[in-house]
């Protein structure tokens, strides 16, 4: 059986597979819901179905459409209904109707071909025209595309991703070399991309397919934070991700049509003949062969080597500790404040290196140091840059020191373009070698968040001569991206370290500060909630442990705390799980940021609903993402530039659906607007995990724990989490896991060299 018509609404779709729910206007003037497992419909195609009605248990009778393609409507009513079904934006109902009046059966023609023609129709400009037939020639292409795509078993989703990088060029990427979908596209695994290339006709033991297997995990390798790959993970890696069990000999259980399997000998063969041709790096490494990418090794390279000339740059000859001491009993009266003798060497090592690292935990002066290293180098004449690897910690930097800070990626003036020898995307900037950053001391804050590429595109920047002052807490986690920066550079013993590791008198009342320390030293903590400001609510299960947490955010903690629901943050160690990101924030949305009537909302591609009003988090570096700050009711534009990234947090602030795009806010007073196909990257932010809250400060933090894996639940996660409130800590769940995880000294190991690269040169 065939029908016809616009699909109205796509009511429902699996995300794991093509199964679809979706309303159909038909031409004979039914409202009608299809069912089926198909790709690539969209909602405002014109489509022919075929298929047949089956009995539903649950449902009754449904139309189960078997196969569809897309179409061109060839009658006057069914041309204006898709007109006007939204398909194509900014012409609604109405218009479609004078359009159609206007032209009758040539409309298509004319749209297509003569689009300027349109603006002959009342309420629309020349410029409007124009817009109109561009989107009905891109919703040609994309049909056609999508309806190609599907044919590789490629979901709507991803075939759009497809689309928007190839355009026309996504045939011969299909046909010849569909692994570069998974390198190209965020979010695309090899698994998608081997499953295209069986379809293509690549065989299971094509050098091609195993080549690009080994580069893929490579990458997916320094996605999860490592420099290199020993080669025997590469190698057991490589031989999971081709789908065969820990030993071949077992069972070829994942077998291609020819049944011919992998085995590690062809694995190995491959990452020999990836060496030959410079593919890869290998080199040996703590007694055991490593592999990188080129550009991996390069990195690591270049920033050993910039650090230890930009250390070989300052005469020090003249610097000695009595004449830094006798400025510093200046700076300490004229800012009062007292240094003890660890602060005044840390300013005299500033004074007379090019490169110092200053690590402390909590609590500990840093602030204060940095305060004096700064009125240290003023009084020399000296010009200074400060910056911070986020907003948030930029902006705690300014607040702290009364002097400007900014973003790293905004000191080094970000171009919005991508590099192209990189993993994944990075960053181009304007600040490099040829045109280094112009100051006498530039001073980071948070180094434990700094990752190899930005300490690679920093240390391409600071000018021959200059001090280079490097401030973090060495306990915290490891940066989100790629290697161990700060306990690489101190582990190398090749630059000057200061440890701060007094607490301050003014500190002891805190029991955040003396918890935090206590964690850190493996010691137990007390959780009797004697104190003003850490908290203990013994809960022993899920429901219980989201409800208090609701109750927390929405009732009792603002008041105590002095502050917005918003600026409260909720942290986790997990993504997934009934504690986790996911679940956490579904709950919090219902409580602080309920459905209502005019409220606008929109569908994420995971089935989350994001509304106007919601607190989110952008979750990759995007490079390209134009951001504009105004001013004022007028809304000036005070500042216009490029790049969001992985941890920005914001609010929503509009939901356009005649634009289809929704617009965040964000904290340090960037306006994004994000079209429909990039909302992947935003994720609610009521709730975020430990490891992206790095940088961060919040007047108050709630951690819920009970369970969760051994890898994950460790002194270091907890330390971390616990050092991110400023006034309060409130600690949800079970006293056990808390003394379980102060023990667990267990954390995932990272495969990084730095420290290594200094020593060597």
């Amino acid at each position: 059986m065939e029908k016809q018509g616009i699909i109205s609404k796509i009511i429902f779709r699996s995300p794991d597979s093509q199964f679809v729910v979706f309303a159909i206007e038909t031409d004979e003037g039914d409202d009608e819901t299809m069912t089926g497992y198909l790709s690539g419909i969209e909602e405002g195609m014109y489509v022919n179905v075929k298929g047949e009605y089956k009995e539903n248990r649950q449902y009754g009778m449904q139309f189960v459409v078997e196969e569809y393609e897309a179409a061109m409507p060839d009658d006057l009513y069914s041309m204006e209904r898709y007109l006007g079904s939204g398909a194509i934006k900014g012409v609604g109902e109405i218009m479609a109707k004078r359009i159609i009046k206007r032209f009758g059966m040539d409309t298509f023609r004319i749209i297509e071909e003569e689009p300027e023609r349109l603006a002959e129709i009342k309420g629309i400009s020349e410029r409007k025209a124009n817009e109109i037939g561009v989107q009905f020639a891109e919703k040609q292409e994309m049909r056609e595309a999508l309806i190609f795509l599907s044919k590789y078993g490629i979901s709507s989703t991803l075939a759009v991703k497809i689309y928007t990088e190839y355009g026309g060029k996504l045939y011969t990427v299909v046909k010849e070399n569909p692994y570069k979908i998974a390198e190209d596209i965020s979010g695309v695994g090899f698994k998608t991309a081997d499953s295209i290339a069986r379809r293509s006709g690549i065989g299971a033991l094509s050098e091609f397919r195993i080549r690009a297997a080994l580069v893929y995990t490579l990458n997916r390798a320094t996605g999860l934070g490592h420099i290199y790959l020993p080669r025997r993970l590469l190698v057991s890696w490589t031989f999971q991700l081709l789908g065969q069990k820990d030993n071949p000999s077992d069972d070829h259980s994942y077998m291609y049509d020819d049944e011919m399997a992998v085995t590690n000998d062809v694995i190995e063969v491959q990452i020999n003949n990836l060496n030959v041709d410079k593919k890869i790096v290998m080199c040996e490494v703590n007694g055991e062969e490593a592999v990188y990418s080129p550009y991996n090794y390069r990195q690591e390279i270049n920033t050993a080597g910039r650090l230890l000339e930009t250390c070989a740059t300052i005469d020090a000859r003249d610097i000695t500790f009595p004449s830094v001491e006798k400025e510093l009993q200046k700076i300490e009266k004229d800012i009062d404040i007292t240094l003890d003798d660890i602060q005044k060497e840390a300013v005299f090592q500033a004074a007379r290196n090019g490169v110092t690292v200053i690590t402390g935990g909590p609590g500990t002066g840093k602030t204060t140091t940095i305060n004096a290293i700064i009125r240290y180098f003023e009084m020399e004449g000296d010009s200074l840059l400060l910056a911070a690897p986020t907003g948030r910690a930029a902006k705690r930097m300014t607040e702290a020191t009364g002097h400007a800070a900014q973003t790293i990626h905004r000191l080094l003036e970000l171009s919005g373009g991508v590099s192209d020898d990189s993993v994944g995307e990075t960053a181009r900037f304007e600040r490099n070698s040829s045109n280094p950053l112009e100051a006498d001391v530039i001073i980071i804050d948070e180094m434990s968040m700094v990752d190899q590429s930005l300490m690679h595109a920093l240390m391409q920047a600071v000018p021959f001569g200059a001090h280079l002052i490097l401030v973090g807490d060495q306990d915290q986690l490891p940066s989100v991206g790629a290697g161990n920066v700060l306990k690489d550079i101190i582990r190398s013993g090749r630059i000057p370290v200061v440890s701060l590791k007094r607490i301050f008198r003014q500190e002891k009342g805190s029991a955040i500060v003396e918890n935090a320390h206590k964690i850190n030293n493996g010691e137990p903590i007390l959780l009797d909630n004697k104190s003003s400001d850490f908290f203990f609510i013994p809960r022993d299960n899920v429901k219980d442990i989201l409800g208090e947490v609701g109750e927390l955010v929405s009732r009792k903690l603002p008041g105590f705390v002095k502050c917005d629901s918003s600026e409260i943050q909720v942290l986790t160690p997990m993504r997934n799980g009934p504690l986790g990101v996911n679940e956490i924030n579904k709950k919090l949305q219902q409580v602080l940021n309920k459905e209502k009537p005019g409220k606008k909302e929109k569908e994420l591609h995971d089935g989350t609903v994001i509304r106007e009003g919601d607190k989110v988090m952008q979750t990759k570096n995007n490079y390209k993402l134009e951001w504009t700050i105004y001013s004022g009711k007028g809304r000036f534009k005070v500042e216009e530039g490029m790049g969001i990234f992985n941890g920005d947090m914001g609010m929503v602030k509009e939901i356009d659906e005649y634009n289809e795009e929704v617009v965040v806010l964000f904290d340090d007073d960037k306006e994004v607007r994000y079209p429909y196909n990039l909302l992947d990257e935003l994720q609610l932010s009521y709730a975020i995990t430990i490891h992206k809250s790095q940088g961060s400060e919040y007047p108050a933090v709630i951690l819920p724990l009970l369970t969760g894996p051994h890898i994950l639940m460790n002194r270091n996660l907890l330390y971390t989490a616990i050092t991110r409130a400023k006034k309060c800590v409130v600690i949800v769940g079970d006293g056990y896991m808390v003394g379980k995880m102060i023990k667990n000294n267990d954390e995932q190991k990272r495969y990084s060299s730095l420290d290594i690269r200094l020593k060597e040169l």
